[in-house]
């Protein structure tokens, strides 16, 4: 089939296929879990009012509140980076020290910025080879 007789593709597949993903694991510090759940709320409302880019960013706590999934999509790399900025500037210190990384998984295309910036955290990679996100 030649490009001219390809069907459109729709705005939100060519976009979906920018969008950066992780999924983080954290444990939270003994003794920590007070300051955790205000931290917690402070960077969600924060997020979710300066950053438009970011298309979802959720926390999952077990049920012990002692483990952490945080799962974060952003529209593309350049989104992703702005998150990273602010969180450096603003948070890194306070999250590192309620909080010890266990695991991330880094999806999506993400560019040399944003895999230099998570390089320390060591993510594994995984890049979509087939689905969709609407």
């Amino acid at each position: 089939m030649t490009s001219a007789m390809m069907p459109p593709i729709h705005d939100a597949a060519v976009s979906s296929g920018r969008h950066v993903a992780w999924m983080f694991e954290l444990a939270v510090k003994e003794g920590r879990e007070a300051e955790f759940r205000s931290l917690m709320a402070e960077m969600a409302e924060a997020t979710q009012r300066d950053e438009p880019g970011t298309l979802d960013y959720e926390w999952y706590v077990t049920d012990d509140g002692r483990r952490l999934h945080l799962f974060e999509r952003y529209a593309d790399a350049g989104a992703a980076m702005t998150h990273l900025a602010t969180f450096g500037e603003r948070y890194m210190g306070r999250f590192f020290g309620v909080l010890a990384p266990e695991r991330m998984t880094l999806y999506g295309a993400p560019d040399d910025r944003v895999r230099g910036a998570l390089a320390q955290l060591a993510p594994q990679v995984m890049a979509r080879v087939a689905g969709f996100s609407r």
